[in-house]
């Protein structure tokens, strides 16, 4: 099939804009990869501190075997990350069974988004994503490996362990997923009950009850937010094995998956004939296959905030314009929660990913020739794994979809565009995602309520201030602000709001849950207000208007352009639950629209 004339313009754009920064990365890594196998460079005594702790450490002292380093971000606040504790163990014997030697080499730390939701602890959870880049890369330091496997799963914590594989980009990279829990209460009755709270409807003990009957086991939350999109993007990329992303924590295939997994890290390191370093793998087409995949599956907005980050440590330069464009050429094809009623099991029951590969292949929005760590182009991610025995097996996967109010194919979707916009306008430049909002609330004109914070908004919300059509404006909240928590915990209420008859909108310089959708939501808005934005020169009862369909977000007020910004005041962000470590990520990151990172 000839590639999409969109795909590949956006391609080209990424290419040319990406030029020289994309030359110094291969030159980098090439450098790097003529040193050859990395040990033998360490001295007599470096090798045997490395090897000091391991039952083979003859073998790895004397033969030239492959030593494979695990990246873990194991903890059991996660449920998604509680599976990983027994994966180093499996991974040894599967790489010794492949001639190969195993170390972990490193932990990251792994923050859970879902405890810290409108919680001081939030606003160190965009920069967890450069800590984690950094710890993978003091991991990685020790110079002792031929490949790594990176354990990881959600919101920040994939994004940062590609930015570390993307800078040891001479290094072979695999990800292993864990999978996602199993289905328990559905995400739209969890939603409910959310709502019926905020509203004062029931009581915590039944808010308790569905919570618990919703987040139930280990695994990943069902939903598809950041997480899970984090999954899709780490298939559609090309580092994971193909059909491995959904496939449930503590299941024989699971644990047949990591095994194969480990199988692929010891037969592409240097020391064979099928080398692949990571940063082969990361080009501008990995990319824009990773965008489509974000498009036409519904996926998290803070994507939006992270891919930007990961290409640029691989010298790949995005906007949110190649968003844009690559949303309006590729079609909605799936509906999971919020952009439904099926979760993630639900979806990789219908055809999941390989089916969706296939339609988008088909239809020419995908780059096939892509190097990828199965070995073959994308053209190997239709096909699913089967158990054979205890060993890992693929077949061709559906070739038509199994549940078409869940997964369609290209050519009748759910919608014709993936539902990201490009906003620009005289209040700055952002994203909203429209795929899970009613057509009628794609444009919304009302005066604003301008805060400063997210607790401001639930008080005037419980004091019963918003009585009209109402554009909620949180600003402040930006990279260089207090860190750019997510605002998830206001969907809750502004959702209420819209029951209620209202229309209602948020707008703000921060960032809101992947598991957001029915409210629509200006976000990322850049310049933020706190380097003197736009947002930071809104009052009370400006007429703004957010038109999706445009791409319009502009306040109408006359005299708009010529206010003085409001200035921002630090302290409430500035210590207390760990803050006041991370002052310098405030005062050194970058633009929202470029992922809003300090380490690249």
């Amino acid at each position: 099939m000839t590639l999409n004339a969109t795909i590949d313009r956006v391609t080209d754009r990424i290419r040319e804009r990406s030029g020289t920064a994309r030359d110094a990365y291969l030159h980098k890594i090439a450098r790097a990869a003529e040193e050859g196998p990395r040990r033998a460079h360490l001295s007599c005594g470096n090798q045997a501190h490395a090897y000091a702790a391991m039952d083979d450490k003859e073998d790895m002292a004397t033969t030239r075997k492959p030593n494979i380093g695990i990246v873990t971000a194991y903890n059991d606040m996660l449920s998604a990350h509680q599976p990983y504790e027994k994966f180093p163990d499996v991974i040894r014997r599967a790489g010794h069974a492949a001639g190969a030697t195993v170390q972990v080499a490193g932990g990251v730390p792994a923050m859970c988004d879902g405890v810290t939701q409108g919680r001081p602890g939030m606003e160190l959870s965009l920069f967890s994503r450069d800590v984690i880049a950094l710890a993978a890369g003091v991991a990685l330091s020790h110079d002792c490996f031929d490949s790594a496997l990176y354990l990881g799963v959600c919101d920040k914590i994939v994004p940062g362990l590609v930015i570390a594989a993307a800078t040891f980009g001479h290094v072979p990279a695999v990800f292993i997923p864990a999978g996602p829990m199993p289905s328990g209460l559905p995400n739209d009755e969890k939603s409910k009950v959310r709502q019926q709270f905020a509203a004062g409807e029931v009581d915590r003990a039944t808010l308790m009850q569905a919570e618990m009957a919703s987040y139930h086991s280990p695994g990943t939350c069902t939903f598809y937010g950041t997480a899970n999109s984090n999954q899709m993007l780490m298939e559609f990329m090309g580092l994971h094995l193909p059909g491995s992303s959904f496939v449930n924590p503590n299941t024989p295939l699971r644990e047949a998956l990591t095994v194969a997994g480990v199988e692929r890290a010891a037969a592409i390191t240097g020391l064979g004939n099928e080398y692949l370093p990571a940063g082969h793998v990361l080009d501008e087409r990995a990319f824009v296959n990773g965008i489509v995949g974000l498009m036409a599956t519904g996926g998290s907005t803070n994507l939006v905030m992270h891919l930007p980050a990961m290409a640029r440590a691989a010298g790949v330069l995005l906007d949110i314009e190649d968003f844009h464009d690559i949303s309006e050429a590729v079609p909605l094809m799936a509906r999971v929660y919020p952009n439904g009623l099926a979760d993630v099991n639900h979806f990789h029951a219908a055809g999941g990913l390989g089916y969706m590969i296939g339609q988008l292949l088909e239809a020419g929005l995908l780059h096939a020739d892509v190097k990828t760590i199965n070995g073959t182009g994308l053209d190997g991610y239709t096909a699913e794994p089967r158990l054979e025995g205890d060993r890992v097996r693929w077949q061709q996967g559906a070739a038509e979809t199994l549940n078409d109010r869940i997964l369609r194919p290209a050519s009748n979707p759910f919608a014709r565009t993936g539902g990201l916009k490009q906003l620009d306008g005289n209040l700055g430049r952002g994203v909203i995602k429209i795929s899970a909002v009613a057509e009628e609330r794609h444009r919304i004109e009302a005066k604003a309520r301008v805060f400063s914070d997210q607790e401001q908004v639930k008080a005037a919300f419980k004091a019963g201030e918003f009585t009209e059509d109402t554009v909620v404006v949180v600003r402040f909240q930006g990279p260089r602000a207090n860190g750019m928590p997510e605002l998830h915990s206001l969907t809750p209420m502004l959702a209420v709001l819209q029951d209620r008859g209202l229309k209602v909108a948020l707008l703000t310089d921060g960032r809101m849950s992947g598991a957001s959708g029915k409210v629509p939501a200006a976000i990322h808005i850049s310049p933020e207000a706190s380097v003197g934005g736009p947002l930071a020169r809104l009052r009370d009862g400006d007429l703004i208007r957010l038109d999706a369909t445009t791409g319009a977000i502009d306040c109408l007020a006359e005299d708009f352009d010529s206010r003085t910004p409001q200035p921002f005041d630090p302290a409430p962000s500035s210590e207390g639950m760990g803050r006041e470590m991370f002052a310098f990520f405030r005062n050194n990151a970058g633009d929202a629209t470029m992922g809003g990172a300090c380490v690249v």
